[in-house]
């Protein structure tokens, strides 16, 4: 896309060993939603060039306590080798043995942010264990958090509101404009929270664009990323559905590049 710089905000990646089998779970999870590429960095890169993405926001998540080290570093080392196009966050798990030792290690390695997916991480959002976790990266470390599920409840709204509420300066980022698969009940309970943004990845399949503007208006275009959730969607075509919402160059713009690029210090 010539006429943006753009940052995909949400983009999973996996060693090249476990990569094919990992995306496959992700998606059964999603009960077989999404197209699935084989959520390697190498394949990140070539779709990322093809979509004229300038550069990617890389995760992934520690379904035990112990993968949240071996990840953390694979993260960093993808980073390190990705000749500037990554930015990466860590990852953090509510029964690890040292929460605080953890945060450490994810700012040491350079990492800017903290992935968590409490639908499959099996936690709910306001549990006592995560409290920890958000006292640590509370001003610190931004939180890319999966929101929204209308099978579970661990990561709606009514479990995200009571952390907004405490930790005012706890940035949290919910994934699929705050509310997947409940997009707009979640964006008329969360809106209101301005140390809360969103990023539009898998939404755009479902909803009409005329919904998407909504929510994006809703939130205001200065607390939206734009994400592709990769491995999970193409990024071209994300970015083409993206494309067709009615929006002013400069309000694309912001959600393409410059909100994400201000949140995770991305030059």
């Amino acid at each position: 896309m010539k006429n943006y710089r753009i940052i995909d905000a949400h983009c999973h990646i996996y060693p090249d060993k476990i990569a094919e089998k990992a995306a496959m779970a992700t998606r059964n999870f999603y009960e077989g939603l999404g197209s699935t590429l084989d959520g390697t960095v190498s394949t990140l890169l070539k779709e990322a060039e093809i979509a004229g993405i300038d550069h990617c926001i890389v995760q992934s998540v520690a379904t035990t306590p112990k993968q949240v080290s071996s990840i953390n570093n694979f993260i960093a080392n993808a980073v390190a080798e990705g000749k500037g196009k990554f930015t990466g966050l860590g990852t953090l798990h509510p029964d690890s043995e040292d929460i605080k030792a953890d945060v450490d290690e994810i700012i040491s390695l350079g990492l800017k942010g903290v992935k968590l997916h409490p639908d499959i991480q099996k936690f709910k959002i306001d549990d006592y264990r995560m409290l920890k976790i958000y006292e640590l990266c509370e001003g610190r470390l931004p939180i890319l958090m999966h929101t929204g599920d209308n099978r579970y409840d661990y990561s709606n709204p009514n479990r995200l509101m009571p952390v907004l509420d405490i930790y005012k300066d706890l940035t949290v980022i919910g994934a699929h404009f705050g509310g997947w698969s409940i997009w707009e009940e979640a964006t008329k309970e969360l809106y209101s929270y301005k140390n809360f943004y969103v990023d539009c990845s898998s939404s755009l399949y479902s909803i009409t664009t005329e919904t998407a503007r909504e929510l994006i208006m809703t939130y205001g275009t200065d607390r939206v990323l734009f994400g592709t959730d990769y491995p999970m969607w193409k990024p071209d075509e994300e970015v083409e559905r993206f494309m067709k919402i009615d929006l002013t160059k400069e309000q694309r713009q912001d959600i393409f590049y410059n909100n994400a690029a201000k949140l995770f210090d991305i030059k």
